[in-house]
C-alpha cells in the first residue's frame, strides 16, 4: 500500500496537460475493433481501465499494435466480425463491461462470461440486463444482479423503447450499441440528459441517430461503421482536480490544457461559477464531434454555498466530491441531492466522501441521495484511506493542499485507475508531497 502526505501550499501556478479521457478512450477502442478499417488512436489513456478495454478487444480478435502511453492502431473485424472468447475479464472497467455487452450481443458465437475484479463485482448490472432482455438479449448474472454475467452472443434482437430510471450514459450507450443489431427501431429516454460520447462518436462513424422528444435512437440493423482516426482529448474529470485547486489557492493562475469540453461533462463549471470563482474557458476545435479546449482558473474570494439538484448530476456525477470539498470552504452549507447513482461506484461515494471530509475537520454529513456541508473558513487536515477508490485518492491529495496541517492519503496507489500521473502532474504546480 502507497501513503502520500499532501502539504498545505500557499499558492499554486502553471499549466497542466492532464491524461486523456477515460471515456472517449473507452468508446474509441471498442468501436475501432468494429471498424472496417484500421483506426488510430492517438494519445488514448494510459490507465489499468483503458488497458482492460484494449485486452479485451484483442481477445474480440481485433488486430492491436502501439502502444497505450502513446498511439494505439485497432484494425477493426467489422460490425459483426468479432470473434467472443469463453471469458473477458473487465478488473476494475465498469465502463468496459455494460458497452462491451451491447457489442456482444450481435456477435456470432456462443456464451461468453464477464468478470471483474471485488469492486467491479459489486456493481448493479441489471440496468443493461432487463432492457437488452426485453430486446431478446440472453444474459444472467450473479445473485443480486451483479457480475459475473454472461451474454449469449448472436441471439436475434428486436428493437424497443426503454425509459430509465437513472440517467446513465453507460446504460444508455450500451442499448444503443445493441440496437446497431436490432431489427427496428430502439429508443432511449432518460430521466435528466447524461453524456453524449457514444451518440456524437457514433455519427461520426456514419451511423444516423434518430432523436424525438427528448429521446434519442438508432434505426437496425445497421450495415457497417466506421471511425475515423483520432486523438483524445483531456479528460474532464481528472482536470477536475487541478481545476478546483487552482480556484481555492492558484496564484497568478492554474491553466488546464486541451481538455474536453463536453457540455454533458463539465458541471462542475456551471457550479463553479455559481459559487463565485474565477473561471476562464478558451474553447478549440472539435474531434470526433467533441469540443476541447483550455480551462483557466485564479483563486478566488471566499466561496458561496451552492445546492446541486438531480438535473445536474449526470454532468458532474463524478465531480461531486471535489463539491464536497469546495462546500468545507465556503460560506453556507453545501447540498448536494439526487445523486443516489454514487451509491454504487467503486467506493458508496456518499459515505466515503462524507467520511472523508469529516475526518479532516469538515462538517459533512449524508442524505440518502447525496450529501451536506456546511462550511468553514479553514479544514484541520489528517489521515484518510483511498479505500480503493481513485477519486477518493486523488480527493484527499486536493484536501491536503487547502488544509491547515495537510493529509496523509493510505492506498493512494488507487489513482493510477484513471489518472497514474496525478501526483506528479501536482507537483508542477506546486503541490507538495512525500
Amino acid at each position: 500500500m502507497t501513503t502520500l502526505n499532501f502539504r498545505p501550499a500557499v499558492a499554486l501556478s502553471g499549466t497542466v496537460a492532464v491524461p486523456p479521457d477515460k471515456s472517449l478512450t473507452h468508446r474509441a477502442f471498442l468501436l475501432a475493433a468494429v471498424s472496417d478499417r484500421a483506426v488510430t488512436v492517438d494519445r488514448p489513456l494510459d490507465s489499468e481501465d483503458t488497458a482492460a478495454t484494449l485486452q479485451a478487444v484483442r481477445l474480440l480478435g481485433a488486430g492491436v499494435q502501439g502502444d497505450l502511453a502513446s498511439r494505439v492502431v485497432v484494425t477493426g473485424r467489422g460490425l459483426r466480425g468479432l470473434t467472443p472468447p469463453p471469458m473477458i475479464d473487465c478488473a476494475n472497467a465498469g465502463t468496459l463491461m455494460r458497452l462491451i455487452t451491447g457489442l456482444l450481443v450481435g456477435q456470432p458465437g456462443d456464451w461468453t462470461l464477464l468478470d471483474g475484479d471485488d469492486s467491479l463485482r459489486g456493481r448493479p448490472m441489471m440496468r443493461i440486463a432487463t432492457p437488452l432482455r426485453a430486446m431478446g438479449a440472453e444474459i444472467t448474472t450473479a445473485e443480486g444482479g451483479t457480475p459475473p454475467m454472461a451474454v449469449r452472443c448472436g441471439v436475434p434482437l428486436h428493437g424497443a423503447t426503454h425509459d430509465l430510471s437513472v440517467a446513465s450514459a453507460q446504460v444508455k450507450s450500451c442499448i444503443l450499441l445493441a440496437g446497431l443489431f436490432a431489427d427496428g427501431e430502439t429508443w432511449v429516454r432518460e430521466p435528466a440528459p447524461s453524456r453524449d460520447h457514444t451518440e456524437r462518436m457514433l455519427e461520426a462513424c456514419g451511423v444516423p441517430l434518430l432523436r424525438r422528444d427528448g429521446m434519442v435512437g438508432v434505426r437496425g440493423p445497421v450495415a457497417s461503421l466506421s471511425l475515423p482516426d483520432m486523438r483524445v482529448p483531456g479528460d474532464f474529470s481528472s482536470a477536475a482536480f487541478a481545476l478546483v485547486a487552482g480556484v481555492l489557492r492558484g496564484d497568478p493562475e492554474v491553466c488546464v490544457t486541451g481538455v474536453n469540453l463536453n457540455p454533458g461533462r463539465t458541471g462542475l463549471l456551471g457550479v463553479l461559477g455559481r459559487m463565485g470563482a474565477d473561471v476562464r474557458v478558451e474553447a478549440g476545435a472539435d474531434v470526433a464531434g467533441e469540443p476541447f479546449g483550455d480551462v483557466i482558473v485564479r483563486r478566488a474570494g471566499t466561496l458561496q454555498a451552492t445546492e446541486v439538484v438531480a438535473d445536474e448530476v449526470p454532468s458532474m456525477v463524478d465531480e461531486l466530491p471535489l463539491v464536497g470539498l469546495l462546500g468545507a470552504l465556503a460560506a453556507g452549507t453545501t447540498v448536494v441531492r439526487g445523486a443516489a447513482e454514487l451509491r454504487v461506484k467503486e467506493s458508496d461515494r456518499i459515505a466515503t466522501v462524507v467520511g472523508l471530509l469529516s475526518a479532516i475537520g469538515a462538517n459533512a454529513q449524508e442524505r440518502e441521495d447525496g450529501f451536506t456541508v456546511t462550511g468553514a473558513p479553514t479544514l484541520r487536515g489528517g489521515e484518510v484511506d483511498a479505500v480503493g477508490d481513485h477519486r477518493l485518492a486523488m480527493l484527499g491529495a486536493i484536501a491536503g493542499v487547502v488544509s491547515e496541517e495537510g493529509v496523509t492519503v493510505r492506498g493512494f496507489e488507487a489513482s493510477a485507475v484513471s489518472y497514474p500521473g496525478f501526483a506528479s502532474d501536482m507537483a508542477s504546480i506546486g503541490v507538495e508531497y512525500s
